[in-house]
Formats: C-alpha cells, structure tokens, sequence
C-alpha cells in the first residue's frame, strides 16, 4: 500500500458543515471532536475526487472508490483507494500589517511532520512552542507593524520574534503549495507564522468568516418568511492536508497493480468543488497530490 500526502489549497470560502447548528451559527464547518480544529472530511474529498475520475474513465472509478451498488457477494469490494479527512495546516487571517498572515501552531506542525515521515518526505526541524504573547515569524516578514517587533492578528497583539524553523516550515509549505510559482512562494513565506497552540486554537474558531444567507420565493421574488440563516465558512487561502493510500485492485474483473491506478487519479493542480455550494460561489478548492512512484 501507498501512503501519500494530498493538500487542499481553498480559492474560495469553503463550507464543508455538520448539518448542525451550535449557538447563533445555524450551519457551522466540520470540526475535529477533540480538538475543534477545521477540517474537510475525507468523505467529502473522496466523493468529488470519484466524480473526477467516473467522467475520464467509469472502469477505473469503480476500481478506486468501489461499486455504487452492490446486487451480490460477488460484486463486493473494497476500493483501492482510502482517503482521510483534511487537516487545517495554515489559516489566512487579517493582520494590521501585510493584510493576511497565514498562521499554523506546533501542535499541528508536529502531525503534519508525522504524515511527511510516513508519506516518505523530508521534515523540518520543529520548533519549540513560542511563549505567551509570542509569534514565530520568517526572516523578511510583512505582517510586523513598521518599526516594532508587533504582530497585530484580529484584536490580538503579539511579539514577533524571527525564527529559522518558522522560516524553514514557511519554505516547504509554500513550495508545496505554489510548485511552478516562485512569486507565490515567496509571499506565502512573507506572510506566515507560528503562534502558541492556544492562540491558534482561539482563532480558528474566531477567525472564520461566518455569512448570512436568504431564500427567495420564487412567486413574489422576496424573502421567503423566516427563511434566514448564518453559515460559517473556512475563508479563501486556507491550506489543509490529509493522508491517502493506494493499494493494488481488489476488483476481481479488474487486477490492476497501484502504480497503474495511480495514473487515474486527480492531477496536482486539479480544481475541485466541495461542500456543494457551488451556486453561491464557494467550495473551489486546488487539490496538491504527492505522484506515487512508478
């Protein structure tokens, strides 16, 4: 089985949600139950990823991702593909000076690092978590305010301090992201820091964008009676990453080997639509995958 890194680049506010409601948000993003992280289910990965695949080659799609229905023993099983939830790696927040930061945490640096190892990729060194108050940022960042050592992210103040593994993690995350675009990468690393875990953790729960939405009814073009609700949303530029395995074909009318199937997969660079609020222009995501060898 081949493991493997794939990572989400959001070109648009992204909504993939709960169906739950949690205080005045009636429809909040997906989040980790443990940590209350974003993130993107793999399920949700998965279903546009078959979509893909099925309009190039209904065959291969089913070797993939399994039979849509099931009318026998015969006709069961497993998918050669296994895809797990996206993780937030990076969240593009406003910041007083250099317009957005994208902000990341040791806390998820460190997970990620593990993916990397097992996927077979290099890993930076990690940093020790910044103090209280304290942000790890690149050499040559642009979000310090002119003159001083402040990061003003949101309403929250803090020292920045310049950091060769914050600069080393900002490097690889940009030339991840932006492969065939120097200039993209070097804004990104302009633009990144490493906050304490907390501090990450309370902006990602504040710092989402959360969008107001109505109903129209069709036979007087009004808004329909109580038909108002709030969504929250991942805003534009966030970056996510998740692990997929590739295994040989357990089709038996189809006993093609993983490098094979490989070629049937998604592009890097490929656009996808998630979270199927493509009438209201978000979910358009960049999906980044790491080729499996041939």
């Amino acid at each position: 089985m081949h493991t493997r890194l794939f990572h989400l680049h959001a070109l648009s506010a992204l909504h993939c949600g709960t169906g739950q409601s949690a205080g005045v948000v009636d429809l909040p993003i997906a989040r980790a139950r443990a940590t209350q992280l974003p993130l993107v289910p793999g399920s949700s990965v998965r279903g546009v990823c078959r979509e893909e695949v099925t309009g190039r080659d209904p065959r291969a799609a089913v070797t993939l991702f399994g039979p849509e229905r099931i009318d026998s023993d015969q006709q069961s099983f497993a998918g050669a593909l296994a895809v797990g939830d996206a993780h937030l790696l990076a969240l593009p927040v406003r910041a007083l000076a250099g317009i957005v930061c994208f902000v990341t945490a040791p806390f998820i640096l460190r997970r990620y690092a593990q993916d990397l190892a097992r996927a077979g990729l290099s890993v930076p060194k990690l940093p020790a978590a910044p103090n209280i108050g304290t942000a790890w940022v690149t050499s040559g960042s642009v979000n310090c305010i002119q003159g001083t050592r402040t990061l003003v992210l949101e309403d929250l103040d803090l020292n920045a301090q310049e950091s060769p593994e914050a600069t080393a993690w900002a490097t690889q995350i940009a030339a991840t992201v932006h492969p065939n675009d120097v200039d993209a990468q070097t804004d990104l690393a302009a633009r990144f820091a490493i906050l304490p875990d907390d501090v990450l953790g309370f902006l990602s729960e504040t710092a989402t964008e959360i969008r107001a939405r109505i109903a129209i009814d069709p036979d007087t073009g009004t808004v329909k009676r109580g038909a108002l609700w709030y969504e929250e949303n991942l805003p534009a530029e966030t970056l996510l990453w998740g692990v997929y395995a590739l295994s040989d074909s357990m089709n038996q009318e189809d006993r093609r080997a993983a490098q094979d199937l490989a070629r049937y997969l998604p592009a890097s660079g490929t656009l996808l639509q998630l979270g199927g609020k493509a009438g209201v222009g978000r979910g358009l995501v960049r999906l980044l995958t790491q080729e499996v060898p041939t």
